[in-house]
């Protein structure tokens, strides 16, 4: 790979970070204001299992099975000069898109209450009734969603990362404005939604996600025409990847639902306080290991095409060894910080979110935070084998972890409640990133299996002396400063989180570790400052 190619991905990579984190913070300011409105309770209960369908077809369709598919069909037609074949392909994907997803849509809104008592059979009738209302409201983003799948899908093979990633701010935009907006009432002039006003916020958000796509896709020479042909080669062709894609990818997502399923017979609250760990897990997988993920995977698919298996298996190993790089660190700082993260975030004098809520949603942090890692590599490993155009492995290998995540959940929920649902979730992502990395060795052969095994001992080692020296600052800051109030939270964690990423990234200096380097890359062309201190490690 040549060194402008390897720049492009890197600062492809960084843009989609950069954009992940302006997401992943409105994301955190809709989840402040919800929280502090309802508390952890079963009305947030109902909300987030509502909230499971369309999050679980927001990560398949747009960042996903379609999207991944879709890419190599796409970019085979552009790269040999058949575009108007590529458009014909596009038109087709969406002409079937718009009428299927109609019809599920009919069928979805029938059978609702049906679906949701599979969902979360433990709740009662009443808190059951409001899930239904607030699944329903969101079921109209459904189709929008598909539609952001497409054309994320051909922006890709473009190239051209900006307006998807500024796409997934708005949808999250959405939801902030719509809920903070619409929920509480305003004298007599608004009577107020309630919670239901975050559902209507991801509609709009939906909806806001496409409508910034459009225009680039009109300007790009989209050609839509309504085309219902499903004999089409390259449209069989994309079934073909997208449906073991689908099973692939949707994994992590029904991993999730029988958590979910399970934590509802548990006392109120915790399938909040599971979301919330959960979501605090995912907050550097989204930020860092799918931007990676999402990156280095036309270059992957290229080089696959071209047979050029040592600049994969480079390029895979780069990936890996980066994703690791920044996860593992962010894994050993939510679980030592844990409590002051949730509490500084959280915890707002009149609010309904309580310490109680704190303890509760840390300790599914804290055994979530065992899987980080695996669940970050793994997005670099699926679509490895999907660059190979094998997605028959790694469908087989995640419903493989599902019943790893079934039999280990059963078996810990009743010694360690919410806990050990959360550590079943972990334990399944830790087993499908080594059974994706064992059989893709036996596919292509060797694949840097060293390199990364050194990699991932140095950043233990490294996040061992990080967590223990930051663990201890936060304990001392205690004593001196007033975590009663914000201004006692925010000194206590900066200063611990200052000092752990101080020790992280100066040990990584000292031992002179490439991932560093190959990280500051991602970021080192926007900002000088890291621009000058990625050239001490080069």
């Amino acid at each position: 790979m040549s060194k402008d190619n390897k720049q492009s991905v890197f600062q492809a990579a960084g843009f989609l970070m950069a954009t992940m984190v302006i997401s992943r913070i409105l994301g955190y300011l809709r989840d402040v204001v919800l929280y502090n409105m309802f508390g952890q309770n079963r009305i947030t209960d109902a909300y987030n299992a509502a909230f499971s369908i369309p999050d679980f077809l927001y990560s398949i369709l747009v960042g996903g099975a379609l999207s991944s598919a879709f890419i190599p069909i796409f970019s085979y037609y552009i790269a040999r000069g058949e575009e108007e074949e590529a458009w014909t392909v596009a038109s087709i994907v969406i002409s079937w898109i718009t009428v299927l997803l109609g019809i599920g849509l009919v069928i979805c809104y029938a059978f609702t209450p049906q679906l949701i008592g599979l969902l979360v059979p433990g709740f009662d009738a009443k808190s059951a009734a409001l899930t239904v209302t607030l699944t329903r409201i969101m079921l109209v983003q459904v189709v929008f969603m598909g539609l952001c799948g497409v054309s994320m899908g051909i922006l890709h093979s473009f190239k051209h990362f900006t307006t998807p990633a500024i796409g997934s701010v708005f949808y999250n935009l959405g939801i902030v404005l719509g809920g903070s907006l619409l929920a509480a009432p305003i004298e007599a002039r608004w009577p107020g939604y309630g919670i239901a006003a975050f559902s209507v916020g991801v509609v709009l958000g939906a909806i806001a996600n496409f409508m910034v796509q459009a225009p680039v896709l009109y300007k790009k020479g989209i050609n839509f025409h309504f085309n219902l042909d499903y004999h089409h080669p390259g449209f069989r062709q994309l079934i073909y990847l997208m449906i073991p894609i689908f099973i692939g990818l949707s994994v992590s997502q029904i991993n999730l639902f029988v958590t979910q399923n399970l934590a509802s017979s548990l006392s109120d609250g915790m399938i909040a306080a599971l979301r919330m760990g959960q979501r605090f897990m995912q907050l550097p997988i989204g930020i860092f290991a799918i931007a990676i993920a999402m990156a280095v995977f036309p270059t992957l698919t290229s080089h696959a095409a071209l047979n050029e298996m040592d600049e994969f298996k480079k390029h895979m190993s780069l990936g890996v060894r980066s994703v690791i790089f920044i996860t593992l660190p962010s894994a050993v700082g939510l679980a030592v910080l844990r409590e002051p993260i949730i509490r500084l975030m959280f915890e707002f004098k009149g609010g309904e979110f309580t310490a109680a809520a704190t303890t509760a949603a840390g300790n599914a942090l804290l055994f979530y935070s065992i899987g980080l890692v695996g669940y970050s590599v793994v997005h670099v490993l699926i679509r490895s084998f999907y660059a190979l155009k094998d997605t028959r492995t790694s469908v087989i290998i995640g419903i493989v972890s599902i019943g790893i995540n079934i039999v280990c959940s059963l078996l810990l929920i009743g010694p360690l409640e919410h806990r050990g649902l959360a550590l079943a979730y972990s334990i399944a992502g830790i087993s499908q990133a080594l059974l994706l990395l064992y059989f893709l060795r036996r596919k292509i052969g060797h694949i840097d299996i060293r390199n990364m095994a050194n990699s991932l001992l140095k950043t233990a080692g490294i996040c061992a002396v990080m967590g223990i020296v930051s663990l201890k600052v936060c304990d001392v800051a205690a004593n001196y400063v007033d975590i009663g109030s914000k201004f006692g939270q925010v000194a206590q964690l900066g200063v611990a989180m200052v000092i752990a990423i101080a020790i992280y990234f100066g040990l990584a200096y000292v031992i002179k570790m490439e991932e560093a380097r190959i990280v500051f890359g991602m970021f080192g062309s926007r900002l000088k400052f890291l621009n000058r201190f990625r050239k001490k490690f080069s």
